[in-house]
């Protein structure tokens, strides 16, 4: 049965942080569904690059899916008041489902409860809500939870989810395929 991911659009984020590790997963035969929070299906990233979302959240929120992307940027704030990925953050986590999130998005790890006792890495500029951040790693796998630090690691990020849900092989195929 092909893999599926669900994957975070809101206004506001990281253009790079989502597209690079969701044209990795799609390369790799994975299922990524892109499920816009406002409902919109235009969604427009920090840089001003406008995304289409697949469908709106609360249409696919109960699916079945494998993993949980939370993309970073300066919409991440807005996430976090919604409430809504740290409640789909815990519902992956009770279920045994890995959660990714890169950059800032870790602080919707931090609300969701699921960082105490865990390595992982966010932004240098959330250290103040995760002080026990190593942010000097590029990307951490602890557990069911995938971190990265940012824009420059969203490649690295990606693999490493292709390889978590579709094995080495595909991930050593999928950095082949684009010289990494």
């Amino acid at each position: 049965m092909k893999k599926r991911v669900l994957c975070l659009l809101f206004p506001g984020f990281e253009e790079i942080e989502t597209v690079a590790p969701v044209d990795l997963l799609r390369r790799a035969g994975v299922e990524v569904v892109l499920a816009s929070l406002t409902g919109e299906p235009l969604v427009t990233g920090r840089c001003q690059i406008t995304v289409q979302a697949d469908t709106a959240l609360n249409d696919v929120a109960a699916q079945a899916f494998d993993l949980l992307l939370i993309p970073g940027g300066p919409g991440v704030k807005a996430v976090r008041a919604d409430g809504r990925a740290a409640r789909l953050a815990q519902a992956y986590a009770a279920a045994g489902k890995p959660i990714a999130a890169i950059c800032a998005a870790p602080t919707v790890l931090l609300d969701a409860g699921l960082l105490a006792g865990q390595r992982y890495t966010s932004h240098a500029g959330v250290l103040a809500e995760l002080p026990d951040s190593l942010v000097h790693e590029r990307v951490v796998e602890d557990g069911q939870l995938i971190t990265s630090r940012g824009a420059a690691t969203s490649v690295e990020f990606g693999l490493a989810l292709v390889r978590r849900l579709a094995g080495d092989a595909a991930a050593a195929e999928v950095a082949k395929g684009i010289m990494a």
